[in-house]
């Protein structure tokens, strides 16, 4: 019997099935999938899971000859519904984006169709050792997976045609499994299943030859020869045929009496093959020494050689059993298969694509490919490689043919090569390829041969391959392959320095063998300690080497193959520290301004010395180094580029960054309102991809975030500080919308300290001017006080206008806050004239929305929407919609003064959908506030209780306490018959008050809790 260790876990509680109707099961029970494109989609990436699927593929599936132009966007959005479906799946699910298209991975156990393979490929080794119950025990688990024809239901011919290819291998499955019953005597037990199968698959001659053989040993001879003639007349019948060559031979060996009962076959182990097995029969006993022979003239040929030139198999290897299945079935094939089975092992450097390649042909040596395995490097990734030609000599010296024999020419070559593999099973492992011209030539003709190629470049083009991408290893594996070769002990004593360990190697199998190697020969280091000399970057790629094993070498291998400008490239975006990298940085940074810089970066993909990391909003992927990748790269950029051409490439950069904040401020603004900006030269993508990402503005500033801030201080530290300044100002356009003050901090003192140090001082006082802004937001009142004045003297003595307004305006805010109105209106007034001087209308609009707040507060209200009636026309004009929220807000306001509550409340809770709809929490938790004193006015408690307690849970979800702290002094004051309630809100406000020397709000709320609340 089989090792029962080796079983797939009990296959019952399936996530995914295909066979029969399309089914996902989530924790409580089947998920509804919604009819049409989802279904066919998943189905797609099901029937390859854990392989890449083309978008093409997906489109082709879809609309077959007539797709519109919009079938790729409508594939990635039924993606993004499938992602989130499957969210609610059990298992580990998920669908990410790789190049051409996408792939759904989970465990292969999880997909019956994966399911079903398996078992086959295991029944099928089971049999070849001679294993037969086991083998019918897994065939059968396999078939009972089956619930109905695969993706029975679905409306996709392309999808059809895949699910009329399972539904016969379910066939297959089942007369393989009736086979080996057969095998074993089960004869009887056979007949009605066989009978039902025949009636059911008529034309299957296999099935009916199948239950001749059975009625036959079952001693139902005539029965037997009845099912003949049956099978006669119907193929006469329908087809005009006549049975096949078996079926007659079945039949007349039934009627000679000598159809001899099948045996089982014997274990591939002791198989011998039959020339060898006469000479044993003729001499078993024989024992003497061989004559000694002379050897072989030069034209003769050796039809025994059988090469085994593979290299030794790693030890320590940790398996991917999927990955292992998948390349086991491309490589030994399936049934009727016609051509070569052929596999590519693609990835980066340092995956372990050899050390893969060479356990698999080891796996497969004996019982797969019997007739021997052929192994070449083939020197892809060097400056030499191996020409078609070479190889093909070695290979047909290794295959018996001598030297003076082998023909000069490559096709010559190649013919001789396919024609001694012609009757053959053997495998070829070609390491190392450069690309599928050095392979193509060394493909074999014969079915029965298979060929496994690795290589850095993804060898896309060669027809009919499996593909396998390695990337660096799962923590677990990482983890799993340190203990093997330093030892479990060791590791689980040192358990949070060995996860860090193999975090700062990035999880890649190479760089982590070379450390474990250094770490098992010096047994007296501790892991820590090992982490500790990889911390420094600079040293990191000297610490990865140990004997012949290093990472440097390894890299240097592929920089070395790449052109000159790829090379250049991968030197300079080693620069870029944001997490993922968009494709316009390589224009940038090459100072190529083609339409489509995505090109400049594919090469690189191409050798797997960049990865794509996922799409952008403009459908353009966007790509990540690993880390130690970066490392190399940063060493070579250090030898090959002087610190002012790196300065160079930095600024250029920076300005593509720059150009495309301030546009993304423009288009929020209606213009280049509201913000100075510096004199630093600036970098334009493509007007194309500007136009496409900046399609809404605040979402590309909020996913580009990081990178954004990262760069403001990029820049600060490499002196460039009028970029540094500009890009921190610009950002405020994102950090006051969306609350980030500590971002807003962080950026502006990096940019601060840069300016200074310059002595430029308008980008002081632009930063101090905005950071007066910040702490305004705070209210930091004092401290903000402080910082506007001192940026208002600079520009003032600069003459800039536009930094007096800005400064004037923000002083007013404090003035109008601290109840000091007449202090606050004049200079609004004074702002008001900058603006105008500075030719700023959004600027301007902004100033009379504010001081119309005042104008309320006085009675003023005619004024007070006069000034309104003008900033919304100014806001309409350009199109800012935020400007035009904030407006409507005090519009809101002052239709609450008049009287007007029932419209008040429509027009907040219009502006309240304008700040979801932008993510504007900080609107959004204003906004609450105004719908409660709305309500309070209206004599509806209960309705303003509820948006004073959103209102609490939104400022404060938000990190601002002060408005937190408002919202809570509201809704106390509603509480007077829940005191517990009441002092509950009222304490914590308290603290707040007096922490920000809020006085007027501090000495209510201090009322309040003296009067028993």
């Amino acid at each position: 019997m089989g090792d029962r260790s080796q079983e797939l876990p009990d296959p019952s509680p399936l996530v995914f099935r295909v066979l029969g109707p399309l089914q996902v099961h989530g924790p409580v029970g089947p998920l509804r999938l919604p009819p049409g494109r989802q279904e066919v989609i998943l189905a797609a990436l099901l029937l390859e899971v854990n392989r890449v699927v083309s978008t093409n593929h997906l489109v082709d599936l879809i609309w077959e000859d007539n797709p519109p132009e919009t079938a790729r966007t409508q594939v990635q959005i039924c993606v993004s519904r499938l992602r989130k479906l499957l969210a609610g799946a059990d298992g580990e699910v998920s669908i990410t984006t790789r190049p051409p298209g996408y792939v759904l991975h989970t465990d292969a156990g999880n997909v019956d169709a994966a399911l079903f393979t398996t078992l086959v490929l295991r029944a099928r080794r089971l049999r070849e050792r001679g294993e037969l119950h086991e083998a019918v025990r897994l065939l059968r688990d396999a078939v009972t997976l089956w619930q109905g024809d695969c993706l029975s239901g679905l409306d996709s011919g392309p999808l059809a045609n895949k699910a009329r290819q399972l539904n016969e291998e379910r066939l297959t499955a089942v007369e393989l499994r009736i086979r080996l019953e057969l095998e074993l005597g089960r004869y009887d037990g056979l007949v009605g299943e066989l009978q039902r199968l025949v009636h059911e698959h008529p034309l299957r001659e296999k099935l009916r030859g199948q239950l001749i053989q059975a009625l036959y040993w079952s001693g139902r001879q005539a029965e037997a020869l009845e099912a003949f003639r049956t099978t006669r007349r119907f193929l006469a019948e329908e087809l005009g045929l006549e049975p096949s060559r078996e079926l007659r031979e079945l039949e007349s060996a039934i009627l000679a009496g000598r159809l001899p009962a099948p045996a089982a076959p014997a274990p591939a182990s002791v198989r011998v093959p039959a020339d060898k097995a006469e000479e044993r029969t003729a001499a078993p006993e024989a024992e003497e020494e061989p004559e000694p022979t002379a050897p072989p003239a030069p034209e003769s040929v050796r039809q025994d050689a059988v090469p085994h030139q593979l290299p030794a198999a790693v030890a320590d290897f940790v398996s991917d059993a999927g990955q292992l299945a998948a390349l086991e079935e491309a490589l030994t094939g399936r049934p009727g298969r016609t051509t070569v089975g052929l596999a590519a092992i693609t990835g980066k450097p340092g995956t372990g694509k050899s050390t893969l390649a060479v356990h698999v042909a080891h796996m497969l040596s004996e019982t797969g490919f019997p007739d021997g395995q052929l192994y070449c490097d083939l020197r892809g990734t060097t400056g030499t490689p191996a020409t078609p030609e070479e190889v093909l000599g070695r290979f047909l010296r290794a295959l018996g043919i001598p030297g003076q024999l082998i023909p000069e020419s490559l096709d010559e070559r190649a013919e001789m090569y396919r024609t001694r593999l012609a009757s053959r099973r053997v495998l070829v492992v070609l390491d190392d390829a450069c690309g599928e011209g050095q392979v193509l030539p060394l493909l074999p003709g014969s079915r029965g041969c298979a060929v496994l190629v690795t290589g850095r470049a993804r060898l896309t083009a060669l027809p009919g391959a499996h593909r396998v991408e390695l990337d660096v290893l799962a923590e677990d594996r990482a983890l799993e392959l340190l203990s093997r070769i330093i030892g479990r002990e060791r590791v689980a004593g040192e358990a949070a320095a060995a996860e860090a360990l193999v975090r700062t190697v990035g999880r890649l199998p190479l760089a982590l063998r070379i450390v474990a190697a250094r770490l098992a020969a010096r047994p007296h280091w501790t892991l820590a300690s090992m982490v500790q000399r990889l911390a420094n970057e600079r040293h990191r790629l000297d610490e990865l080497t140990h004997g012949e094993m290093t990472m440097r070498a390894s890299l240097s291998l592929t920089y070395e193959g790449l052109a000159p400008d790829d090379r250049r490239l991968l030197r300079l975006l080693s620069m870029a520290q944001a997490p993922t990298l968009p494709s316009w940085l390589a224009g940038a940074l090459l100072d190529d301004r083609r339409p489509f810089p995505s090109d400049l970066m594919e090469p690189l993909v191409d050798v797997q010395m960049l990865d794509v990391a996922g799409v952008d909003r403009t459908g353009g992927f966007r790509y990540r180094f690993h880390e130690i990748i970066r490392v190399y790269a940063r060493e070579q950029l250090a030898a090959h580029h002087t610190p002012e051409a790196r300065q160079e490439a930095l600024a250029r950069m920076a300005g593509g960054w720059m150009h495309l904040a301030q546009q993304a401020h423009r288009k929020v603004y209606g213009g280049d309102f509201t913000v100075l900006h510096g004199d630093a030269p600036r970098w334009e993508p493509p007007d194309s991809y500007t136009d496409e990402v900046l399609a809404d503005p605040l979402a590309w500033l909020d996913a580009e975030q990081a990178s954004l801030c990262g760069m403001v201080e990029h820049t600060a530290d490499a002196g460039l500080h009028d970029l540094s300044w500009d890009l921190a100002t610009s950002l405020v356009t994102l950090f006051e919308v969306r609350g980030h003050y500590d971002l807003w901090e962080q950026t502006h003192l990096s940019a601060l300290a840069a300016v200074r140090k310059a002595g430029n001082l308008r980008g002081t006082a632009a930063i101090r001017a905005s950071l007066g802004s910040l702490y305004m937001s705070r209210n930091q009142f004092d401290t903000a006080r402080q910082s506007l004045t001192s940026a208002l003297d600079v520009f003032q003595a600069l003459d800039e206008p536009m930094g007096e307004a800005l400064c004037r305006r923000d002083m007013a805010l404090i003035a109008r806050t601290s109840g000091d109105d007449s202090s606050a209106l004049e200079l609004y007034r004074r702002s008001l004239a900058d603006f105008d001087r500075a030719g700023d209308v959004v600027g301007r609009a902004i100033v009379l929305t504010q001081s119309a707040h005042i104008r309320m507060r006085q009675g003023e209200t005619a004024e007070a929407q006069s000034q309104l009636d003008e900033a919304l026309d100014i806001y309409e004009g350009v199109g800012y919609t935020g400007g035009r929220a904030r407006t409507l807000r005090r519009v809101g306001q002052l239709l609450l003064e008049q009287g007007r509550s029932d419209l008040a409340v429509l027009t907040f809770t219009e502006v309240l959908e304008l700040c979801r709809d932008s993510g504007d929490v900080i609107g959004e938790g204003h906004l609450l506030r105004d719908l409660g004193h709305a309500f309070v006015i209206m004599g509806r408690p209960d309705r303003a209780r509820d948006f004073f307690d959103r209102a609490v849970t939104a400022r404060e979800g938000v990190m601002d306490f002060s408005g937190g702290a408002l919202a809570r002094l509201d809704l106390a004051r509603l509480l007077d018959a829940e005191p517990g309630r009441s002092r509950e809100l009222l304490v914590p406000a308290v603290e707040v008050f007096r922490e920000r020397r809020m006085g007027r709000e501090l000495a209510e709320a201090e009322r309040l809790l003296a009067t028993g609340y």
